[in-house]
């Protein structure tokens, strides 16, 4: 049955918002603006709306505001499918963590802000973040019917594909966690060249910070080569099954262009727009790659019918 087009705007609504929190808190980030509002939450400074306006409160200030916006709207949109696409398998989980990591990392953001916490503590907030764009996401995609449409629900997925597929997407998790502690480490532009820290020496990092920095690199570089195979595999084997066809080929296309926005950060000295894409990025191969896992539980379903 086909869904109102008021659920799927409003689908669509809540998709872009999550979009907006991860690039929010990634600015927040890169432009040092976490204090922006002092030891104070939810209000800023001790005033409920800002009176001293500088461009650290408002970075901070509006990632608040947006991210209780988008919070009342996924509150709706998970109670919104839960009573109308119930009877889908995933609705109900997606529902759920969608609420769920929402809040935990809303409880992580006021924490860094009235406590403090440490490095490899925050590194994990971006994280819980996208879990919770990723169900979204997966929600929207459902809504819209992307499955039917592809006729995704009949989709084979043999054991190599099933395996690394699962394998790149836990991956990727690792990846988008060095990414966060590099920002969270200022280790950013520890490294002034690409793709060694030092072009002219090769030689091991010399530094916490630069270890930070090139481990994070090898990571990316490693799911590139990794994403790369599987879309191999897939070309040669799977062209009858658009769904999994253009599923990796789009992967392969985002992960290049994440790979090269890396290398624009370190290029452009942090550009802001450069950074920012880089987020965007891997926050789409993550929620991609989410989809997918959600073919495979489809696919083993359908094998045990």
């Amino acid at each position: 049955m086909q869904q109102s087009k008021y659920m799927k705007w409003f689908a669509v609504a809540a998709t872009i918002g999550m979009a907006l929190i991860l690039l929010g808190g990634a600015l927040v980030t890169k432009t040092d603006s976490g204090m922006g509002c002092g030891r104070n939450w939810p209000d800023c400074n001790g005033s409920l709306i800002p009176t001293h306006i500088t461009p650290e409160i408002l970075i901070e200030f509006s990632h608040r505001v947006v991210t209780g916006s988008v919070s009342i709207l996924i509150f709706i949109l998970s109670f919104w499918s839960w009573r109308k696409l119930g009877h889908v398998r995933e609705v109900k989980f997606l529902s759920f963590l969608a609420l769920f990591f929402l809040i935990a990392q809303a409880l992580i953001g006021a924490a860094q802000v009235l406590w403090g916490q440490g490095d490899f503590i925050l590194a994990l907030h971006f994280g819980i973040s996208l879990i919770s764009f990723a169900a979204v996401f997966l929600l929207t995609l459902i809504i819209f019917e992307v499955d039917q449409k592809f006729n995704a629900n009949n989709v084979h997925i043999g054991g190599v594909l099933k395996w690394n597929t699962i394998g790149v997407t836990i991956y990727s998790y690792l990846v988008v966690y060095t990414g966060a502690l590099v920002r969270h480490t200022n280790s950013s532009l520890i490294c002034p060249d690409w793709p060694l820290c030092r072009n002219d020496q090769m030689v091991l990092p010399g530094n916490f910070y630069e270890w930070v920095q090139m481990g994070h690199r090898l990571a990316a570089g490693l799911i590139f080569i990794w994403v790369l195979i599987i879309t191999i595999h897939v070309i040669k084997h799977y062209k009858k099954q658009p769904v999994l066809y253009w599923s990796w080929i789009i992967a392969l296309i985002i992960v290049c262009c994440q790979v090269i926005a890396g290398m624009g950060v370190v290029l452009t000295r942090l550009n802001i727009v450069v950074a920012l894409l880089h987020t965007l990025f891997i926050s789409l191969l993550f929620g991609l790659l989410c989809y997918m896992i959600m073919l495979i539980s489809r696919s083993s379903h359908q094998a045990k019918k």
